[in-house]
């Protein structure tokens, strides 16, 4: 598939923190979605696959997303515009809403290897077996399977006290009483305060789903990274009491959140969704000491 003039970076986007579930391995990116794993790498401005549509990998990656007017819109500043010059190209990925709302269940207070470990122990325990290239996959739990597991079993994947959560959530999706893609309908604000109504799901793991899975690129997840980028970068936007008290703070309260959550949709706008992941990419990879440019 030629990308012609659309700008896209494979490596970027499947490395920057919003998916989980991918590996590469001999130059080809790896992963499951639905029933299915596929296999994807990027030469230049073609994209090679195997196992999906071109339907498919249009809308998972995003690439009808305008690129270059969300990066006219949102490159308000030198940082910023560093970001985007850097990693030209990521884009949000457009996950299954239901394996993202567990996945980032998960991802609370974990590190990207941990979450990882406990994404897979949970597909080989509740998932179905799946084939490519003579390796190994697994497809994610449906709502069924993990509505009817026992909380021990989920914690034996590593889930720890998320295991609740997650049974309790699986329980509202497979019985019908919650609705996630009815969620796609609805203003971000009161798509998110649905969300938050979830056993484990709070203001930045709505976020994450409103984002990565929803369609609501407005929303802007903010993490220990994306708070450290604001503090030390657009400290002199804020009240000077609150980038005082948030200087070298690890964990936010609920005020916090909403305070910074509000600065990010409100300075970058209807696509404040795309400045938060180039921006917590590239706070993270100069935080790594990756050689950014080379």
């Amino acid at each position: 598939m030629k990308l012609g003039d659309t700008p896209f970076n494979l490596d970027a986007t499947l490395c920057c923190g919003q998916v989980f579930r991918w590996e590469k391995v001999r130059g080809w990116w790896y992963g499951v979605t639905g029933d299915r794993a596929f296999k994807i790498r990027q030469i230049g401005d073609m994209l090679e696959f195997t196992n999906a549509s071109e339907q498919f990998i249009k809308r998972y990656f995003g690439l009808g997303d305008d690129l270059p007017k969300i990066s006219a819109e949102i490159g308000k500043d030198d940082y910023i515009r560093a970001a985007l010059r850097e990693f030209w190209g990521m884009r949000i990925i457009r996950q299954d809403p239901w394996e993202c709302l567990i996945s980032y269940i998960c991802a609370t207070y974990k590190s990207i290897p941990a979450i990882k470990r406990m994404l897979l122990n949970l597909s080989r325990k509740f998932g179905e077996k799946t084939t490519l290239d003579g390796m190994e996959f697994f497809t994610f739990p449906t709502p069924e399977t993990l509505a009817s597991a026992r909380v021990q079993q989920l914690a034996e994947c590593g889930l720890g006290y998320r295991a609740r959560f997650v049974l309790e959530t699986s329980k509202q999706i497979f019985e019908g009483r919650f609705m996630l893609e009815s969620l796609r309908q609805l203003p971000y604000e009161q798509a998110k305060k649905q969300l938050c109504t979830l056993p484990g799901v709070g203001p930045k793991v709505a976020d994450c789903v409103l984002l990565f899975s929803l369609d609501k690129l407005e929303a802007f997840p903010v993490d220990r990274w994306i708070a450290r980028v604001i503090v030390n970068h657009y400290g002199h936007m804020l009240p000077r009491e609150l980038a005082k008290k948030l200087l070298g703070k690890e964990c936010l309260s609920s005020a916090e959140y909403m305070r910074l959550n509000a600065f990010g949709r409100e300075y970058f706008g209807q696509y404040a969704g795309y400045a938060q992941e180039y921006l917590y990419h590239y706070e993270r990879m100069n935080a790594a000491g990756c050689k950014i440019g080379v």
